[in-house]
């Protein structure tokens, strides 16, 4: 239990001391590793658990909508509300039929985004690491 306490601050820590874009790339492994094991709950039968994992992505799914700033960029977050929908309707028929190819098409549509999340967060990170130096000078 003292444990349990112990992890679920270390967490919270974590989370609090994010940059957004590692908060981004933290959600979107949380989303795939929920996928994926949803994706094999199902195969093997298991409905009620690949269920409820569908309900975790589901939810990460439309944290990620809710987050977009329409302001800034209207088109990007306009195109990627549309992607987030679409993804969002898949969970809930995956969750309620039990659907492996539901679950495939999210995986589909989201991996290149998660692909470029990768390679773009640490880019982000190390440019803004060499204009905080410049400013230090």
């Amino acid at each position: 239990m003292m444990q349990q306490v112990a992890v679920n601050r270390y967490k919270q820590v974590a989370a609090a001391t994010l940059t957004p874009g590692e908060l981004l790339l933290a959600l979107y492994g949380g989303l795939f590793r929920f996928l994926r094991t949803a994706r094999q709950c199902f195969e093997n039968g298991k409905r009620a658990p690949g269920a409820e994992l569908c309900s975790k992505a589901h939810a990460i799914v439309a944290e990620l909508d809710l987050a977009l700033d329409h302001d800034v960029h209207p088109e990007l977050c306009a195109n990627l509300t549309g992607l987030y929908g679409f993804c969002l309707d898949r969970l809930v028929t995956a969750s309620r039929k039990g659907s492996v190819e539901a679950i495939d098409e999210v995986i589909r549509v989201l991996t290149p985004l998660r692909e470029a999340w990768e390679i773009a967060v640490p880019e982000a990170i190390k440019e803004q690491g060499r204009a905080d130096a410049g400013k230090k000078r």
